[in-house]
């Protein structure tokens, strides 16, 4: 593998592919040369708003070790009752496996909600967390989830009727279920359920037209799903005049700018907010500003800062 700052991405990119190979005789590298490569080159944010206050643990609610993959986040809920939300998720410093990369090949898939928690699904769920009205007596559905953060949340709100927490990787998919089975006790009356949906690729006859509320965060990176996302939101949004899509997406160049053009060639409306929380634009501020220089030294707005996109019919 080329070294130094010549080195090309490509080349960058196949020595982490030789890392996963690597990783059933090696555990974990030791090059410090290599460590600095891999986060030169990798877009996993390793900082984030941190607007909702956790703790990590090992160890499950029952006080049993987790998987030696997983590590559990134990967020607590500012509001009545301060319930909590156990999340499990892939350990930060872990290295990719091979299977990771054979499962994207084979369903067309990238494998970003295994990598970490995004700071965007942070800011939709506090968004949610101090909206709970918008979820009263709703069908929800969040798409792309990751390892489910915002949907937990709404579930924990107890004011949806449902929540689907949906991904396109079957591996994400059984995160999501774990963190729903494990967290059953919070949701009180909302039903909360996992689902496997490929913008892509999945038919959505069986549930079309079926939910009020459509949530996201940092879906629209990838410029190849574009056009399948956006006929997703079409199709699953309920045909009346309150149903919408609530997106959060950082500009990422010309990516969002992209995909809103296939928003408006489905016919759809949408409204684009800047500043749409008080406590997370004195954030951003912060960061930009270097005031808060530490918590997110690297932090840039077209790559970090999630813009409010609301989608209608």
């Amino acid at each position: 593998m080329e070294s130094g700052e010549s080195a090309k991405v490509s080349s960058l990119r196949w020595g982490i592919l030789r890392r996963a190979l690597l990783h059933r005789s090696a555990t974990k590298p030791t090059d410090d040369r290599s460590n600095a490569t891999h986060k030169r080159i990798s877009r996993k944010s390793a900082k984030g708003f941190n607007l909702l206050p956790f703790c990590f643990t090992r160890k499950s609610p029952d006080g049993n070790e987790s998987g030696s993959r997983d590590v559990c986040l134990r967020f607590t809920l500012p509001v009545t009752g301060s319930p909590s939300i156990c999340l499990y998720q892939r350990m930060d410093d872990d290295v990719p496996d091979l299977q990771d990369f054979e499962i994207c090949n084979k369903y067309n898939i990238d494998n970003t909600g295994l990598v970490c928690r995004w700071p965007s699904e942070d800011v939709l769920a506090y968004y949610c967390l101090n909206h709970p009205d918008i979820f009263r007596s709703k069908t929800v559905i969040e798409l792309g989830s990751g390892y489910g953060l915002a949907g937990l949340v709404i579930g924990a709100i107890n004011k949806a009727t449902k929540v689907t927490i949906t991904d396109g990787n079957p591996q994400v998919v059984d995160y999501i279920q774990h963190n729903i089975n494990v967290n059953s006790d919070v949701f009180g009356s909302t039903e909360v359920t996992s689902m496997l949906l490929h913008w892509n690729e999945c038919d959505t006859v069986d549930i079309s037209g079926t939910f009020d509320v459509i949530v996201a965060s940092d879906c629209t990176f990838f410029k190849e799903f574009h056009k399948g996302l956006a006929r997703t939101v079409k199709s699953l949004l309920r045909r009346d005049s309150a149903s919408e899509a609530i997106f959060f997406n950082p500009k990422r160049g010309d990516s969002l700018d992209k995909f809103i053009t296939e928003i408006k060639e489905n016919g759809l409306q949408f409204t684009l907010t800047e500043n749409y929380d008080p406590e997370v634009w004195k954030l951003h501020q912060e960061f930009v500003d270097g005031t808060n220089n530490e918590s997110w030294p690297n932090y840039q707005t077209d790559h970090c800062y999630p813009l409010l996109l609301r989608i209608t019919l």
